[in-house]
């Protein structure tokens, strides 16, 4: 298992959707903005997640990702496993074609091995719960307002124009 950038940016964006599931899909632009991952990387990470049935996208107004799963039942292993499948495949057939990798072979292995069953043991779940306590800002939505099609709070103006002809001629007949 290969922990690399992009392992990271994908645990750091399921941190977040999962930490916001209540308030329903979480956009891909508003990880962005919080967590600082260009939106086209996100975009490609979530594409893998989708794939690997992490996540469920929503699309529309008010769209965005949840996950697929419950937060328990989902593994960092899982999520790093479903982004970087192809680098891990190909760094494990390069470590076999090559003849001088095999005199430390079960050395890497066994280290691989331990990492995989590490992170295997450490849910989405726990990485909340130490956000959280970290004292991770999770700002509420309100309900029900999502979307294009919400009308905004309609301030009261105050009008100092005259209310009739005779208000008018008033204040005409004053400022002469």
């Amino acid at each position: 298992m290969r922990l690399s950038t992009k392992s990271r940016f994908a645990v750091t964006a399921m941190i977040d959707v999962a930490l916001r599931e209540a308030q329903g899909p979480v956009a891909l632009a508003a990880i962005s903005t919080r967590q600082h991952i260009s939106l086209s990387y996100l975009e490609q990470l979530f594409s893998k997640l989708r794939k690997e049935a992490l996540v469920e996208s929503t699309r529309g107004p008010g769209g965005g990702y949840t996950l697929a799963r419950a937060a328990q039942s989902i593994s960092v292993a899982d999520i790093i496993r479903a982004v970087d499948a192809d680098a891990n495949h190909a760094l494990d057939q390069q470590q076999d074609a090559d003849g001088s990798s095999l005199l430390t072979h079960d050395l890497w292995n066994n280290l691989n091995q331990k990492m995989v069953d590490h992170l295997s043991s450490i849910t989405l779940r726990q990485l909340m719960t130490e956000s959280l306590a970290k004292g991770a800002n999770v700002e509420a939505r309100p309900a029900g307002k999502r979307g294009i099609f919400v009308q905004r709070d309609a301030k009261p103006f105050k009008v100092n124009a005259p209310n009739s002809v005779f208000a008018l001629g008033a204040t005409l007949a004053t400022s002469r």
